[in-house]
């Protein structure tokens, strides 16, 4: 695996990817690596690809669109390597050209999806109070976790009697995945504001947002957070036990990448073919578990997920129609 510009600790994209492939490195005796880049450019990237490959390494898998130029490249520079891109798929630098070889599979997310559920779930238990939403950059995956967010909260107020109000000034994209501290600033003057909730689909600027809830979580206020991609319910504890985290939109990139590695081993890995992770084949979804949820509401969960996974519920991934 080559990283993000993230950290392979950032409980969240590179995290993920990674335990996926430390799982499939345990259950079938896999050597595996990372190498974090030095900095985010094409040719950064494919410096680590290039090292991988001269050490023996025959799949890489790449966590995030910012491989994707990098792997259009690589693709017919190791013809004989395995390439998964979570979240994108090859393109040319200047996206005139869109193609992908036999030996590279991507794959996308229904991250529209999982926040509906994660917006619902957080609606129905709160049931009266101001929501807000901090994104890192403004690229489609992240706007479609704010997008669905935004209708599952709509559709738990039109359904179950919620009043969950949603201001636009507490829905922004800070502009970065690494920024802790402006996370942090951004999250207290929302709480200042009088936001109970906020979901930060955000990597490091979330973690800032996090940081900011537990700080007043211990001195007495009730605010939560809701996080994204992996179940960040023990990053949220606090030293009396409890957590902040009131769930979690979560995409399986664990099972990702352990189902592409897992493929590759079985001789079919998709090469060539362009995948979606849906609520319809249990690419995401809420933690089955957290104490801050009632069973009620867990229960209310399932039953929409249950909804979602048949077709008789569809969340669109636009923007169309959501609080003004």
């Amino acid at each position: 695996m080559v990283t993000d510009s993230g950290t392979i600790d950032d409980k969240s994209f590179n995290q993920g990817t990674w335990e996926g492939i430390l799982q499939a490195s345990k259950d079938y005796g896999l050597d595996t690596k990372y190498l974090k880049p030095a900095g985010t450019t094409e040719a950064d990237y494919l410096k680590e690809i290039g090292n991988l490959v001269d050490a023996g390494y025959n799949m890489v898998i790449c966590p995030g669109f910012k491989f994707e130029s990098a792997l259009f490249a690589a693709q017919d520079k190791y013809p004989n390597v395995k390439f998964v891109i979570l979240d994108g798929e090859p393109h040319s630098a200047d996206y005139s050209t869109y193609r992908i070889e036999k030996n590279v599979a991507a794959v996308y997310y229904a991250e529209h999806e999982s926040g509906f559920l994660a917006g619902f779930a957080a609606a129905l238990q709160i049931k009266e109070g101001d929501f807000g939403f901090v994104g890192g950059m403004e690229i489609p995956a992240v706007q479609k976790f704010n997008w669905g967010f935004q209708q599952g909260v709509k559709y738990a107020n039109a359904n179950f009697g919620t009043k969950i109000v949603m201001k636009q000034e507490n829905n922004l994209y800070q502009g970065s995945f690494d920024n802790v501290s402006a996370g942090q600033q951004i999250a207290a003057s929302m709480y200042d504001r009088g936001v109970d909730v906020i979901f930060a689909a955000a990597g490091g600027v979330g973690v800032g947002v996090i940081n900011e809830a537990k700080n007043r979580a211990s001195s007495g206020q009730k605010v939560w957070v809701i996080g994204v991609d992996v179940d960040q319910y023990s990053e949220g504890l606090l030293p009396s036990g409890k957590s902040i985290i009131l769930t979690s939109a979560m995409k399986y990139l664990d099972r990702a990448s352990y189902d592409m590695i897992q493929a590759e081993l079985n001789g079919n890995f998709p090469g060539g073919e362009i995948l979606t992770f849906t609520a319809a084949n249990d690419g995401i979804g809420i933690p089955p578990e957290n104490p801050n949820l009632s069973a009620d509401v867990i229960a209310e969960v399932s039953k929409v997920s249950a909804m979602l996974t048949s077709g008789e519920l569809k969340v669109a991934a636009s923007g169309d129609g959501l609080f003004k």
